[in-house]
């Protein structure tokens, strides 16, 4: 186990330390595969996605540390303005529209928040 690693996942953040709109980048070893991802509070609901887009698999953040549109309520990928639902990850409008991100497993334990590797076959996930 990686530092910070426990049984749940790895601990990305305590919940009172990530308001909402925030956003924290952090990478788990899935299967010997190294998953960048990102955590997100959004209205007081934590969410864990790749960071990935669907349409061209860059990160969402290609340009700079920035995820949420200018208002806060879509995730964006910056490189061609793919635009998600920051709840379920659906890409809404832009070139994958219909596809989603992919999630990973939140848990909130002893006021940390926690990201696992997701289940089964994961070799498209790594980097």
């Amino acid at each position: 186990m990686e530092q910070g690693d426990r049984p749940g996942g790895r601990v990305i953040a305590r919940a009172d330390e990530m308001g909402p709109g925030s956003v924290r980048k952090f990478w788990l070893i899935c299967e010997k595969n190294r998953v960048n991802g990102f955590l997100i509070n959004h209205q007081g609901n934590f969410h864990a996605y790749v960071n990935r887009c669907r349409h061209m698999e860059t990160p969402l953040d290609f340009v700079r540390y920035q995820f949420f549109t200018e208002d806060g309520r879509h995730l964006i990928c910056l490189t061609h303005g793919a635009i998600y639902d920051p709840s379920s990850g659906l890409c809404v409008e832009g070139p994958c529209k219909g596809l989603s991100l992919y999630r990973l497993p939140v848990l909130i334990d002893q006021g940390e928040v926690l990201v696992a590797c997701p289940s089964g076959d994961l070799s498209h996930l790594s980097d």
